[in-house]
Order: C-alpha cells, then structure tokens, then sequence
C-alpha cells in the first residue's frame, strides 16, 4: 500500500465523494442481505403454514427494497466514478506539469511512447481502482461480515464451517497477488515498449519509406508485439492456475454445508426456509470471495501503474531558485566561461575539458569544429539546460545559478539546428515566446527571417494551420520560422545552432543580412558548419574534442597556415575557387 500513501496527496481532497460512494454502499451490502431474510419468510411462514395472503404484500415490500437498492446502486457507483475522475485529473496535470519541467538530462534517455503510456494507459489504470476497486474490496468486507452475521443467527456450526473455509482461500488469494503482480508490471512496460515502436515508426516513417526498411520495421514491431504476447499469456497462465482452485474451495464448502444443513432439516434443528436462506448467504460470500481474484487483480494493476507514475513524479527538478541578490529583468549581455567542464550522463568522455573564454555585451562570437566537439554543449550550459560538472559560467558577472530559470532564458534566444514547429497556426508559432505580440511585431519578426514572403504565399499567411511538427513546409522554411520566433521575444543574448543549414546560400545571405541589424546590442553565439555564416564574427572559438583549440577573427585565423580553421576554409573556399576557375577557362577556349 505505500504507492497508495505515496499518492494520498491527488486523491485525498475528494475523500468526500469516497465517503458518500461507501455510505452509499452500506445500503446496498446490507439491502443485498435481506433477500435471504425475506426468501426464508416465504418459504417458512407462507408457503409452509398456507398463509398465501401475504403473498401481495411481500411482493410489494420486495419490490420497494429493489427500488431502494437500485438508487442506492446508482448513488454509490457516481460517487466512485466522481471520485476517480476527479483525483486522476490532478494526477495527470501535475504528471503533464512535472514533464515541462525536468532537465534535459531526463530526456536523453526517456522515449516518447514510454511516457505517452504512463500519461493514458498507467493514469487510466490507477483511476480504475480508485473508482472501482477501492469500493469493491470495502463491498467485500461488508457482505462478507452482514452475511455472516445472519448465518451466525441462523446456525453456528454452519457458520463455523463456511468459517474454516475462509482462510484457505485467503491464502490462495495471497500467493496469487505475490505472482500477479510482477506479472502486470511487465504487461505496463511491455506495452510502453510496443507505443514507443509504434511512435517511432509514425515519427520516422519518410526514413523508413525512402530506404525501403518497411519489412525490418515489421519485424521490429513483431518482437515487440511478441513480447506483449508473451506478457500477458504469461499472466493468463497464473489466472488458470489459481482461479479453479479458488472455485474448488468455494464449491467444496458448499457441497459439505449441503450435506450438514440436510442433516440439520432432518433432525429439526433447522427449517427449510432458513436452509435456503443459508445457501443464499453462502453464495454471497463464496461470490465476492471467488471475484477477490479479479479485485486483486486490478489492485495489482492499479499499483503497477502508481509505481510507473511515481518514477515521474520522484525525478529530480531542474536545478531552480528564485533570484537572489538579482533585482534585473533584462541582461547586459557579457558572458565568462571559466575553466568549464562538463560530461553527459553514460558518457566516458568529457564533452567540455576547461573551457574559458569571455564575450563583451553585443559582440558575435563564432563557435566552429567537428561533430561532437562541444559547439552545441556550450549553449545548452549557457541556457542551464545542464549543469557543469566543475567550473564556473557568469552572465554579467554573476554566476548563473544567481538567477532563476526563467529570467535567465527569457533573456536568451536560442534557434535549434532541428526547428520545431507546433501543429497550430503559422501565426501562434512565431509568437510562441512572446503571445502578447501585436501582428506588427510577428510580420516585422517574419520579415527580419526572410520568412514573410513565402508566408504570404500561402492559402491563410499567418493564419496557415500547420501540421504536425510543421508538416506542409520545407526544413529552410521551417528554421526561418523558428529565427522569427527567437527574434520576437527581443532577446539579450541570441543563440544560432546551425540555424541556416536547411537554407539554400542566396536565403542563407539574406538571412545573414538582416540577422545583422537583429544582431546589434546583442550577445551571439552563432554554431555553423558553413565559414560563411561566421566571417563576420567579432571572435571565432575552433572547437576540438571539447577544447577551444584555436580563437580569433576570420582574418587571423586563416593566416595560421597549419590551423583547423584554415583546413575548413581551405576545404570549403579553395576547392570551389579551383572549380570556378576550371569552369571559366573551359568557357573561354569554347
């Protein structure tokens, strides 16, 4: 029961609907025990002595007891539903709140289709037991202690032997939630591993058609589908071995109460109608006891699924905190790096080795290297998107844990290599940081991207639909979206991840162009794999297995004549002048 305490909090403020969904079924346990009651009169009072002119009046009282029940019925089973519904949706907003916050860390590891389950499947699963099996387990022991109560009344050596039935079956029951359980918690990560396949599928499916993987995905799909199988085949089998057991007991204490209780008729201890009325109550007992199974069962589940949300809601926060000693809303824009290193989590490698470097207010700087050098590492650190795991980073002198998370990023600015763009209008996407925006701004945004133009073009301009993740638009058209998005919430510093690689050069200088009135009073770090996005540059840092290598201006360091930056210029500049050279000669003698 510790996943139930460990949850307390998001169903614990509804408990009022839990109260009146269990006085409600107090009604209906102690109603259900009157049938037999009223059977036994009927037996032994009407029908034995004659006296068929009550017959009317019984119906009528049954049928008054009937109506009673059922509105109690529908009374019990609202207030269950209300009181589920009502504590899984606090659940799942604060699961849904908890996600928009963990660190990035989190993410690199978690898959989508895993947390999508735990949000519907898992969520849906703890609701049900709360709705449901809370109040039948309590059903449980109501109409097992009413209905032995009244056989208590009836006979005492009846009672004691349906008694001594009881701890058998609670043993039975006991062994089988020991199996179950584990059982139902590889069905939940099983089927998280079936969506995440799926999810990934649907995701990738442009890759997966244009290198014709179809079959290897199927296959991928059927070892997970086979898994699922195998899960909950695996849980059958534990069903089938104790479930005829359990009925075995149940009817070997029927067939030995018939026995007794005939005996008892005979020699007049016991009268027919209580008999009757005794094998009633059994059944009562012997039902909700055999069903035990099944409520054990969604127990195991419910608990499957809490112990799923709880690795959600147990993962450590990003590293907030108010700001201290920090009365400004908007930055100077100096950044220092200072003896900065870092490693990501599973990695043997430090992405980072004691980097240090430090940018005045408004200057570019220029962030070059090989993949996997460290160019992207150094935003991500300055936006806290990670901690270093030793040195220091400041923002106006001050290290940046002296701010909170949101001042810090509502003063950066940071255009991803990957854009991505929501399923809403074209509109919404550019104003994302900045909702509050007038369409003057979000066209002048659109405008300074180059993306205004082929957004005009489009059926609705700005009030375009896009689909999901952007779908309809070119990879080009999608990051000229994502720089208007980064330019309208006017940022202090601004970070371009290689945010032109999707664009053809002429758009790329267009870009480049406006980006440098954008650019003006502010601090950025531009990444690019193209010289040309950083001559421009006030420094550029060459990066190398995450060391600054090389620093300087486009012009210094192309004259260090063994340098990694002028092996990249020399690739990507002397080559296509020996091509132009070639081409114009060719022209000439033709």
């Amino acid at each position: 029961m510790d996943t139930f305490k460990r949850l307390k909090s998001f169903y614990w403020p509804y408990r009022k609907y839990f109260y009146w969904s269990i006085i409600t079924l107090i009604f209906v346990s102690s109603i259900t025990v009157i049938y037999p009651i009223v059977l036994q009169f009927t037996i032994d009072e009407i029908i034995i002595n004659g006296e068929y002119k009550w017959v009317p009046y019984v119906a009528i009282g049954f049928i008054l007891i009937m109506a009673v029940k059922g509105a109690a019925t529908y009374c019990h089973q609202y207030f269950g539903d209300l009181f589920g519904i009502r504590s899984v949706y606090q659940l799942r907003e604060s699961l849904y709140e908890k996600l928009q916050f963990l660190p990035f860390r989190y993410y690199d590891n978690a898959k989508t289709g895993d947390l999508m389950s735990r949000l519907t499947a898992d969520v849906e699963g703890f609701r049900f037991f709360l709705s449901f099996g809370f109040s039948q387990l309590i059903h449980f022991v109501l109409i097992v202690s009413f209905s032995l109560s009244v056989m208590f009344f009836y006979s005492i050596p009846l009672a004691l032997i349906t008694l001594c039935m009881l701890p058998f079956l609670a043993i039975i029951v006991y062994k089988f939630d020991k199996e179950v359980h584990p059982a139902f918690r590889g069905i939940r990560k099983s089927m998280a591993n079936l969506n995440t396949k799926v999810q990934e599928n649907i995701s990738g499916i442009n890759t997966v058609k244009s290198l014709s993987r179809e079959d290897f995905e199927i296959g991928k799909f059927d070892t997970s589908n086979e898994d699922y199988k195998s899960q909950f085949l695996h849980t059958s089998h534990i069903w089938a071995r104790y479930f005829p057991i359990m009925e075995l007991i149940g009817n070997l204490s029927v067939v030995l109460l018939l026995a007794y209780g005939g005996y008892l008729v005979i020699r007049g201890d016991l009268t027919a109608g209580e008999l009757v009325a005794f094998f009633s109550l059994v059944w009562y007992i012997m039902g909700p006891i055999m069903n035990l199974g099944f409520i054990m069962n969604t127990f195991s589940q419910s608990k499957a699924s809490g112990e799923r949300l709880l690795e959600i809601l147990d993962e450590p926060l990003e590293m907030e905190n108010e700001d201290r000693n920090v009365t400004v809303t908007r930055f100077e824009g100096e950044v220092t790096f200072d003896h900065v290193t870092h490693r990501y989590k599973n990695e043997k490698k430090d992405a980072l080795q004691q980097v240090s470097f430090s940018v005045k207010p408004g200057q570019t700087i220029g962030l070059i290297g090989a993949t996997g050098s460290g160019k992207t590492s150094i935003t991500q650190l300055l936006s806290r998107f990670y901690e270093p795991h030793s040195g220091t980073i400041f923002i106006d002198g001050k290290p940046l844990q002296e701010y909170s998370l949101r001042t810090l990023r509502k003063n950066i600015g940071t255009v991803l290599q990957e854009s991505f763009l929501f399923s809403s209008t074209i509109k919404d996407n550019i104003s994302y940081g900045n909702p509050h925006a007038n369409m003057e701004l979000i066209i002048d945004a659109a405008k300074r991207a180059q993306a205004h133009d082929f957004i005009m073009e489009l059926p609705d301009g700005y009030d375009t639909v896009l689909g999901e993740r952007g779908l309809g638009l070119s990879g080009g058209q999608k990051q000229r979206i994502s720089i208007a998005r980064a330019i309208l919430i006017n940022p202090t510093i601004l970070i371009l991840d290689d945010a032109t690689s999707a664009v053809d050069m002429d758009t790329e200088f267009k870009i480049q162009q406006a980006l440098k009135e954008v650019m003006k009073g502010r601090t950025t770090f531009i990444i690019a794999h193209r010289i040309s996005s950083l001559k421009h540059a006030d420094e550029i840092l060459v990066l190398d297995g995450g060391s600054v290598e090389e620093r300087g201006t486009h012009e210094e360091l192309i004259h260090l004549e063994a340098g990694a930056y002028r092996r990249i210029y020399d690739i990507q500049y002397k080559d296509k002048d020996k091509v132009f050279q070639h081409t114009r000669l060719k022209g000439v003698r033709g």
